[in-house]
């Protein structure tokens, strides 16, 4: 998603002028095209990540539209008392960009991992938060909001390969994406894993089991509204991401259920545990914190209180 993500962004900045490009010491191989084509609009301001939410809180205030850049957890976390009290009191257009959400920066070891992000940000009105399930999913949300007059966090991941099939990059503020249509179980999905959600609803299909598959890319504002009736069809839902299971999509359903009076029972999917200190690849810690396909199609047959072996 960040080399699509970098490639649209040089391209708007040949349009406007306003746009900059700040870093923390990270993006090598992602963006050197920004830095040589607009070397006075980028800069590199060292691990010094509350420091460069300040320049571009000054630097919104001045007129121009900055966009923030480093791996999630250092760019959300690090300088998020800046965040509250620069762009988002503020109501300036600075757009936060974190690399690797959830799991992607996995052999780094949990301090590299970002499970709390949407939790923390979501609790804020005045930001916007973007959460993509792929490439082209990227690319078309940034063409439609990168000019929004609010800050936005835009929470990417670093793969520029793998489409979402049935999604063909549709992208639409607040609003929900159906990928895929059934009348067994429903599936609410956000970034990146997901694409272990449809492989997981494909595999179900192949038992007889029709998921409905819905994608969350953006909230504050959120789907509130597509939400409600979607829920009211079903009375199984599984909300599946790679974050906490506190305050993040999963919370966000279940508030929809809980301020609506709707009959739909939720299962959170998402992680439960605190770090315990073991690191390894993306896939590994996806079916440790059954976030996998396998591990999704698991959880489904159990909920459905289907008792048989399915092939993954």
């Amino acid at each position: 998603m960040r080399g699509i993500f970098f490639k649209t962004l040089t391209e708007l900045a040949e349009q406007d002028s306003r746009i900059i490009l700040l870093t923390g010491d990270v993006g090598y191989f992602v963006l050197e095209a920004f830095a040589e084509k607009f070397p006075d609009r980028f800069f590199n301001v060292g691990v010094a990540e509350q420091n460069m939410m300040g320049i571009a809180t000054g630097l919104a205030e001045a007129g121009f539209i900055p966009f923030v850049y480093s791996i999630a957890p250092f760019v959300v976390l690090r300088p998020y008392e800046f965040i509250r009290n620069g762009p988002i009191l503020h109501r300036l257009p600075v757009r936060i960009v974190g690399s690797g959400g959830g799991f992607e920066y996995g052999p780094n070891g949990c301090t590299h991992n970002i499970l709390e992000d949407i939790g923390i940000l979501r609790t804020n009105p005045g930001i916007t938060i973007i959460s993509p399930a792929d490439y082209k999913q990227t690319q078309n949300a940034l063409l439609k909001t990168w000019n929004l007059p609010v800050p936005i966090y835009y929470r990417i991941g670093k793969n520029d390969k793998t489409a979402m099939t049935g999604l063909e990059g549709r992208f639409e503020l607040g609003r929900i994406q159906i990928v895929r249509e059934g009348t067994d179980l429903l599936f609410i999905t956000m970034g990146g894993i997901s694409l272990e959600v449809e492989k997981a609803a494909r595999i179900l299909s192949e038992h007889n089991i029709r998921s409905t598959v819905a994608v969350v890319a953006s909230m504050n504002p959120s789907p509130i509204e597509d939400l409600m009736p979607l829920l009211n069809r079903f009375p199984l839902a599984l909300a599946v991401e790679a974050h906490y299971v506190t305050g993040g999509l999963g919370s966000l359903v279940s508030e929809v259920i809980a301020d609506h009076g709707i009959g739909c029972r939720i299962v959170r999917c998402g992680v439960r545990e605190a770090p315990d200190g073991l690191s390894g690849c993306q896939d590994y810690l996806h079916d440790k914190h059954g976030l996998s396909a396998a591990a999704i199609v698991k959880t489904a047959l159990k909920e459905i209180g289907v008792d048989k072996r399915v092939r993954t």
